[in-house]
């Protein structure tokens, strides 16, 4: 039976391609009212045609934004709220990864790395939780979502600042969680292993270059670490949040959830 969530508003970042993309369509076929976020408007309007072609009667909003920007995001939430009311489910999917040993990895690109993927996520719930607790109070339950990363639960090498950062939101999202337990929110992670998606074609094109591998190979190696020797699907994550957002899911709150085929299990 298919999930009802025809009174929430959700926000989702990173949501032109991807895990994020794949978010969308879930939610959207669930019913939600949608704000999309990303960088780019043209990735964005691609991403609401599309789902447009799925979802038809879909009720869409585009607010791009960089969520390294407080100001950015402060904006782009309160356009949101304006035209639907307050977020009840925020997804924070935007991410970047970038490989370097750690004897290469510059400050600069460190500093990337936590403002994009854990920084990112403090500025979107900053903007979003007072008018998600307020919804709350009156009976329409909070989400917040974090994508994290398998990352986020083990090391990975010559990913130092990523799997820092990814880190980073799994304790964010522990210690919220105890925050708002009573408070009608729960706050949860999503921690895929390698997903085919924008960041694992990057990693893919980054192993052929240094090491001469066929793009095959390359594929072939990172799912290598995943017991059923595949890589994770947008899809797979998106039912996962899905999950977490629908009703029955309140006592699930401060979890990191891995979707990764087992590789943790070992």
């Amino acid at each position: 039976m298919a999930q009802k969530l025809d009174d929430r508003h959700a926000l989702i970042t990173g949501a032109g391609a991807g895990i994020g993309a794949a978010i969308a369509l879930q939610l959207a076929q669930a019913g939600c009212r949608l704000t999309l976020c990303g960088r780019s408007q043209g990735t964005l309007q691609a991403q609401v045609e599309a789902l447009r072609e799925q979802v038809p009667d879909v009720t869409v909003l585009i607010a791009p934004m960089d969520v390294a920007d407080a100001h950015a995001v402060q904006a782009a939430v309160q356009l949101a709220h304006a035209r639907f009311g307050p977020v009840n489910i925020l997804v924070n999917n935007a991410g970047q990864a970038s490989s370097q040993p750690f004897a290469k990895t510059d400050a600069a690109m460190w500093q990337q790395m936590l403002n994009v993927n854990l920084t990112g996520a403090y500025h979107c719930i900053q903007a979003v939780l007072p008018g998600m607790l307020e919804a709350a109070q009156l009976g329409t339950p909070g989400r917040i979502v974090n994508i994290a990363s398998t990352a986020g639960l083990k090391g990975y090498a010559y990913v130092s600042a990523y799997v820092a950062a990814k880190h980073g939101v799994v304790g964010l999202t522990k210690a919220l969680a105890l925050e708002l337990a009573r408070k009608g929110v729960t706050v949860n992670a999503i921690c895929p292993g390698y997903t085919e998606t924008d960041i694992v074609h990057e990693a893919v094109l980054n192993i052929v270059t240094k090491t001469g591998k066929t793009e095959a190979q390359a594929r072939q190696a990172l799912a290598a670490g995943n017991p059923q020797q595949r890589l994770v699907q947008p899809n797979e994550v998106a039912q996962s949040v899905l999950w977490l957002c629908a009703a029955g899911s309140d006592a699930i709150n401060g979890q990191a959830i891995a979707i990764d085929g087992g590789e943790l299990a070992g």
